[in-house]
C-alpha cells in the first residue's frame, strides 16, 4: 500500500493484469472508474508489453489482482506471478484452465451438484476414428447405450470452438443448424441437407432443451450477487436483434431462488468472483450449459453501480477489514448528477378505452386456429399377399404374425419403396378380360403406393405413413416337426397428402403478422416491445398433424418477426399436445348417429321440419343449412365428378406413357417436400410445364379423383355415400385454386354443386341440431375448454397478485419504508419472502397445483421500460376443423344445457344469425378470447375482468368469386385472403370472467383432472401435460438501420 497525499491513509492497489483489448472495453472502464471514485483504491494497468515481454519479478506489485484469460494471454505466467506476490485474486487462475474444455466444465458442474442437460461424451484420438460405443441412426445417436433422439445438440469439446450444431428430426423436416459467434446480424445458419453428425473430432452430445426461444445469461459478482439477462436464442432463426446503436437487444430478468443458488454454486465451484454462465430454462427447471469465466454486463449503468459496490466490498474485506464497507448514502460518482423523475411504474401508453369509457388493460389473448391451406388428404387400401411385403411387416413388428406394423421412419419407408419397385410390373397389360380386372387394380394400387413413396425426393414422417395389418395366417411346418404360424395376407393402408401448401404457409405467416399489429393495443410498438421484455408470456400448442405443426411455426414466424426456415422455429417454439388438439374418438358414436340422420334427410328428399321457432332461429331445426333440393343435387354431383375424373385419366395416361419410355423407378421427382417447408410461393416451373402444382403428379391426381368417383356412388348397390361430399368439395376447391392452369372442363360447375351440399353437410356432421352439436362439441373440445378456463383463471389470479403487490408497495412508500438497494444479504436467507412475491418467478414446491405456471419476469430495477409490471399471457392452439366447430358450438349453444336453463347465450342473436349463414370455418379460421382488466374498479368486483369474443371465417372466399385487385393478386399466388375478425357479442355488452366460467365449466375438463407435469423426454414431449413450456418466448422489434434493411 502507498501513502495518500496528506498521509491520512493508504490506498489499496488493484492490478489489472489483462490484455489491453479487454481493459479498454466499455464495461471494464465504467466499473474501474467507479472504483476509483470511492477514493480508496489505486488502479495499476499492467499493459500488453509488460504481460507478454517482462519477467514476473518486474511486474508491478499490487494488493489485489484482476487477471483472466483471453486470446493470446499467458495464463501460466500469471499463475507464477500470483504465487510470487500472493495478491487477493478476484478470479483464481488455476481453475481458468478448466474453462477451455467443455468435458471438464460439465464434470465440475456435476461434482458440485449443479444441474446440466443430459449429455454423453464421444472421445476420438484421431479424426474419423470408428468407435464401437457410438451408433448413428436417422433420428438418433447412441453413446454407450445412452440414446439421444433428435433434436439433439453437438458441441466440440474445445471450449474455444464455438461451432455448435443442432440436428432436427425427419418428422420436423430434418436438417441441421450451426450456431456460432455473432457475425454481423447472424448467430446461426440452417442447412436442410445435413443430417449426419460430424466425425472429425471429439464431441459432447446433449439433449435439446425447448426453452421457448430464449437464452438466459447470468453474471455473478461474488457469490452473493447475480444479474441475469434474456436474449433471443440463436436456435430460432439466427438473426441477432440489435438496438439503434447496434448493440444486441437483451432484457434483465429476475432469477428464481433456485437459480440464485446455482449462480452462487458456479461462482464458488470455479473460484471465479466475476463469472458469466448460460442458463437454459425448460419445463420448470434450469440447467447450466456453459461457463464463460470473466464477463461483464453491457450497457447497464445500474449494473455498473452494483458491480463497483460489490467489488469494493470484496477488496476491503480482503485487504482492509478494519474499514467500513457500508455504501455511502449517495454514490460518489452521482453527487453532481441531476435528480431524474421516476418513470418506473407509470402506465402511459398501455391503457385503452373500454366499452364504458373506463381505463382497461389487455391481460390475456387466447386463440384457437385452424391450419392453413393443404393438399387433399388421401388413403390407399389394398390387400397384399406378396412375400416381400409380408416379410417386411414381420421385420418391423418383432416377428409377431398377428400384430400390425406402422411404417413411418425413413428406413422403414425406404424398405417398403424398394420392395414395391420390384413388385410393380414394368409395363401395363391391356384390359384383356373381367377375370383379370382384380389383378390390374392391384397393380394400379401398387403403382400408386410407389408413386406416393417416391414423391418428395426423400422421406419425412410428417407426410405419409403406412399400416400393415395381418388378415390371414397359416401354420408352416418346421424341420423339427413343429408348426409355426405365418401371415399369408395383410391389409396395407397408406395415408398421405394433407400437406400444408405454399399458400397455407403464406396464410399462416400473414395472419401472425396481422395479430402482431392489431391484437395487442398500446405500448407504442405493440406486441414486439411487450414480448422482447419478458412481459409477454407466449406458448404455442399444436396437434400431432404435420400441417397443423407447420401452420403454427409459420404463424410464429409472422407474429414474432422471425426469419428463415420453419423447422428450427417449429422445434424451438411449438409444443405438441395431441390429447387436447387431436382426435374425435370421444364423440365417434354421436357423430355416426348424426351422419346416419343426415343421410336419411338427404337421400329421402325430406324437407327439414319447420316450426314457428325456426323462423326466428332457423338454426334450431334438424339438418339446418341443407339445400332443400339436396337429393336432386347428388346425381348431378356424381355425373360431374365422372366428367372431371375422365379428363384427369387422359392426362395421367399421357404422363405414364412418357415415364414408360424411361426406367421410371430411377426417376427422382423434381420436388422436395423438406425444401418446400419454408416456401410461400408457387412452383412456377412446374406450372409452366403444364404439371400440377406442388408435388402431385398426374398419376396421383387421377388416383385422387378415381377414388372419389368410386366412393361417392356405388353403382352395384345404387347407393350414395354422403360422407364423401366434403372430400369432393375439398378436391374441387384445391384444383380450382392450385391447378386452374390445367383448364379442367366442368370443374367450376362441380365446385358450385359440391359447395351447396358441403355447406349443409359439414356443420351437421358435428351434430344434426344445436343440442346434439353441444353434446358432440363438449366431448371433442372438453380438454381444450378446460385448458382455456385454466388460462383465464391463472391470468386473473396473477393480475390480482400484481395489483395487491403494487398496492402494498405504494402503501409502504407512503409510510417511508424503502428498501436499501445495495445491502448485501446472505444468499439463502429472506428468500421465503421473495417466494411469496409475484415478481419473484416461480414456486418450485412440488405440491403446487398442477395448473399453475412458471412466471419468469422482467427485472424492473434494471429495465428501461415504462410498464415493467404489465404482463400479457398469450396462448395459441393450432388444430383442425373438428375442434374449431366443436369449440364454436359449445360457445354458442351452452345455454341450452339443462343446468343453465334461463341463461342467455354467450353469443348474441346477430352473431348466431351470422354463424348460421357462415357455412364453412375455412383454413386459418380462428376464435379469439381477449381478457381485459379494468384497473379502476375494486379487485373483488366481477366487472374487474371482461372477456371479448371474436371469430374469423378464415380463407372463406370462393375461388370463383369476382376478384378485386388484392384478391386477384392473391389468386395468382394460389392463395385466398383471410377474412377479418367479427364480433360474437353486441357492442356495449359486458361478459365477465365469472359469467364465462359459469357457462363453460359444465362442458370443460376440471382443472384437477389434468395430469401432473411430466419431464421432457424428447422432441415436443408435452402431450397430455397441462404444465406448459415454461419459458417466455423472445423476440422482437427490429430496427431497419441496424439490420441493413
Amino acid at each position: 500500500m502507498e501513502e495518500e497525499e496528506g498521509g491520512v491513509g493508504k490506498k489499496i492497489t488493484i492490478g489489472i493484469c489483462v490484455m489491453e483489448k479487454k481493459v479498454f472495453s466499455a464495461p471494464m472502464a465504467q466499473i474501474l472508474e467507479r472504483l476509483q471514485a470511492f477514493g480508496e483504491f489505486k488502479i495499476i494497468h499492467f499493459g500488453d508489453k509488460v504481460i507478454l515481454e517482462d519477467p514476473i519479478d518486474r511486474w508491478p506489485v499490487c494488493d489485489c489482482l484482476i487477471a483472466f484469460y483471453s486470446s493470446g494471454y499467458p495464463l501460466e505466467k500469471s499463475e507464477s506471478y500470483a504465487k510470487l506476490r500472493k495478491p487477493f485474486l478476484v478470479n483464481e487462475l488455476e481453475p481458468q484452465h478448466l474453462l477451455h474444455d467443455r468435458r471438464k466444465v460439465y464434470e465440475h458442474l456435476e461434482k458440485y451438484g449443479i444441474p446440466v442437460p443430459r449429455y454423453a461424451l464421444v472421445n476420438r484420438e484421431k479424426p474419423y476414428q470408428d468407435l464401437d460405443y457410438f451408433v448413428e441412426e436417422d433420428d438418433f445417436v447412441e453413446v454407450h447405450g445412452n440414446r439421444f433422439w433428435k433434436p439433439f445438440v453437438e458441441k466440440p469439446v474445445d471450449g474455444d470452438d464455438h461451432s455448435i450444431m443442432i440436428y432436427y428430426p425427419s418428422s420436423a423436416g430434418g436438417g441441421m443448424k450451426e450456431l456460432f459467434r455473432k457475425i454481423g446480424n447472424r448467430s446461426s445458419e440452417f442447412n436442410p441437407e445435413v443430417r449426419r453428425v460430424r466425425r472429425e473430432g471429439s464431441y459432447i452430445y446433449e439433449e435439446f432443451m425447448p426453452t421457448g426461444g430464449t437464452d438466459v445469461k447470468v453474471y455473478t459478482v461474488g457469490p452473493e450477487y447475480a444479474h441475469a439477462e434474456a436474449r433471443k436464442s440463436p436456435v430460432v432463426d439466427g438473426v441477432v436483434m440489435r438496438n439503434p446503436d447496434g448493440k444486441e437487444v437483451r432484457y434483465p430478468v429476475l432469477l428464481t431462488p433456485t437459480e440464485k443458488q446455482m449462480a452462487r454454486d458456479v461462482c464458488i465451484a470455479f473460484r471465479q468472483g466475476v463469472c458469466g454462465f448460460d442458463l437454459l430454462r425448460c419445463e420448470g427447471r434450469s440447467y447450466v450449459c456453459d461457463v464463460n469465466g470473466w464477463s461483464f454486463v453491457k450497457n447497464s449503468y445500474k449494473y455498473y453501480d452494483d458491480a463497483a459496490c460489490v467489488m469494493r466490498k470484496m477488496f476491503l474485506d480482503a485487504k482492509a477489514p478494519h474499514l467500513s464497507s457500508t455504501i455511502p448514502p449517495i454514490l460518489p460518482w452521482k453527487i453532481n448528477e441531476p435528480v431524474q423523475p421516476s418513470e418506473g411504474l407509470t402506465r402511459q401508453g398501455s391503457g385503452i378505452i373500454g366499452t364504458f369509457g373506463q381505463s382497461e388493460e389487455l391481460r390475456c389473448v387466447i386463440t384457437v386456429i385452424r391450419h392453413g391451406d393443404r393438399t387433399p388428404k388421401q388413403k390407399v387400401k389394398l390387400k397384399v399377399t406378396e412375400e416381400k411385403l409380408l416379410n417386411l411387416m414381420l421385420t418391423y413388428n418383432g416377428g409377431r404374425p398377428r400384430s400390425e406394423t406402422k411404417l413411418k421412419s425413413v428406413v422403414q419407408l425406404q424398405d417398403l419403396l424398394d420392395a414395391t419397385r420390384i413388385l410393380v410390373p414394368r409395363s401395363r397389360p391391356g384390359r384383356e378380360s373381367d377375370s383379370e380386372a382384380e389383378d390390374i387394380e392391384h397393380a394400379e394400387k401398387l403403382r400408386q403406393v410407389k408413386a406416393v413413396l417416391e414423391e418428395g425426393g426423400h422421406f419425412s414422417g410428417i407426410y405419409r405413413k403406412v399400416q400393415l395389418k395381418p388378415l390371414k395366417w397359416v401354420k408352416v411346418a418346421k424341420g423339427n416337426g413343429e408348426g409355426e404360424e405365418g401371415p399369408v395376407e395383410a391389409l396395407m393402408v397408406l395415408k398421405y397428402g394433407g400437406v400444408l401448401t405454399h399458400a397455407g404457409r403464406k396464410q399462416a405467416e400473414d395472419l401472425g403478422r396481422y395479430f402482431r399489429n392489431y391484437m395487442y393495443p398500446g405500448e407504442g410498438t405493440g406486441l414486439l416491445r411487450l414480448h422482447s421484455t419478458y412481459r409477454h408470456d407466449l406458448k404455442i400448442y399444436s396437434s400431432d398433424e404435420g400441417r397443423v405443426q407447420m401452420s403454427a411455426a409459420a404463424f410464429a414466424k409472422g407474429l414474432l418477426d422471425l426469419e428463415g426456415p420453419l423447422t428450427p422455429i417449429l422445434v424451438s417454439l411449438v409444443s405438441k399436445d395431441s390429447s387436447m388438439l387431436d382426435g374425435l374418438d370421444n364423440a365417434s358414436i354421436e357423430m355416426e348417429e348424426a351422419k346416419a340422420r343426415l343421410n336419411e334427410i338427404i337421400t329421402s328428399g325430406a324437407k327439414t321440419v319447420q316450426s314457428n321457432a325456426s323462423f326466428d332461429a332457423p338454426w334450431m331445426v334438424d339438418g339446418a343449412g341443407l339445400p332443400p333440393n339436396a337429393s336432386e343435387l347428388l346425381p348431378k354431383l356424381v355425373q360431374l365428378t365422372k366428367k372431371v375424373t375422365e379428363q384427369v385419366r387422359l392426362l395421367a395416361k399421357d404422363e405414364d406413357e412418357k415415364l414408360a419410355e424411361t426406367a421410371s423407378y430411377d426417376v427422382i421427382p423434381p420436388y422436395d417436400q423438406a425444401k418446400a417447408l419454408g416456401k410461400t410461393n408457387i412452383d412456377v416451373d412446374r406450372i409452366a410445364a403444364g404439371l400440377p402444382c406442388g408435388s402431385e403428379g398426374f398419376l396421383l391426381m387421377y388416383a385422387r379423383w378415381r377414388k372419389l368417383e368410386r366412393d361417392l356412388y356405388n353403382e352395384r348397390k345404387e347407393r350414395f355415400d354422403i360422407t364423401q361430399i366434403p372430400d369432393v368439395y375439398d378436391s374441387c376447391k384445391y384444383d380450382l385454386l392450385h391447378n386452374a392452369h390445367l383448364n379442367l372442363d366442368g370443374l367450376d360447375e362441380l365446385f358450385k354443386v359440391a359447395q351447396l351440399l358441403a355447406d349443409g353437410v359439414i356443420p351437421n356432421e358435428y351434430g344434426i341440431n344445436p343440442k346434439q352439436k353441444l353434446k358432440i362439441g363438449s366431448k371433442i373440445a372438453r380438454r381444450l375448454l378446460g385448458k382455456i378456463l385454466i388460462d383465464l383463471r391463472n391470468t386473473c389470479e396473477e393480475a390480482i397478485g400484481v395489483a395487491e403487490l403494487k398496492s402494498n408497495q405504494d402503501q409502504s412508500t407512503k409510510t417511508g419504508k424503502e428498501e436499501t438497494e445495495y445491502q448485501l444479504k446472505p444468499h439463502i436467507k429472506n428468500e421465503d419472502a421473495r417466494r411469496a412475491s409475484f415478481t419473484s418467478d416461480i414456486s418450485m414446491d412440488p405440491d403446487d397445483d398442477d395448473d399453475k405456471e412458471t412466471k419468469y419476469r422482467l427485472d424492473p430495477k434494471y429495465a428501461n421500460v415504462k410498464t415493467p409490471d404489465l404482463h400479457v399471457r398469450t396462448r395459441l392452439y393450432f388444430t383442425s376443423e373438428s375442434h374449431i366447430h366443436s369449440l364454436m358450438n359449445v360457445l354458442r349453444y351452452c345455454n341450452l344445457d339443462e343446468s343453465l336453463q334461463g341463461e342467455d347465450s354467450l353469443v348474441c342473436y346477430n352473431a348466431l344469425e351470422r354463424l348460421y349463414k357462415t357455412k364453412e370455418l375455412d383454413y386459418m379460421s380462428y376464435i379469439v378470447l381477449r381478457m381485459f382488466e379494468n384497473t379502476e374498479v375494486a379487485l373483488e368486483d366481477p366487472k374487474r375482468f371482461r372477456i371479448e369474443m371474436t371469430f374469423s371465417r378464415g380463407a372463406d372466399l370462393s375461388p370463383l368469386e369476382e376478384k378485386d385487385g388484392e384478391t386477384a393478386s392473391l389468386h395468382q399466388e394460389h392463395t385466398l385472403p383471410i377474412m377479418g375478425p367479427e364480433r360474437l357479442q353486441e357492442v356495449g355488452s359486458y361478459l365477465t370472467l365469472e359469467k364465462m366460467e359459469k357457462m363453460v365449466q359444465p362442458f370443460a375438463m376440471p382443472a384437477e383432472d389434468f395430469p401432473p407435469p411430466q419431464g421432457f423426454s424428447g422432441y415436443f414431449s408435452i402431450s397430455a401435460s397441462v404444465l406448459e413450456r415454461l419459458v417466455k418466448l423472445w423476440p422482437f422489434h427490429k430496427h431497419g438501420a441496424a439490420n441493413g434493411k
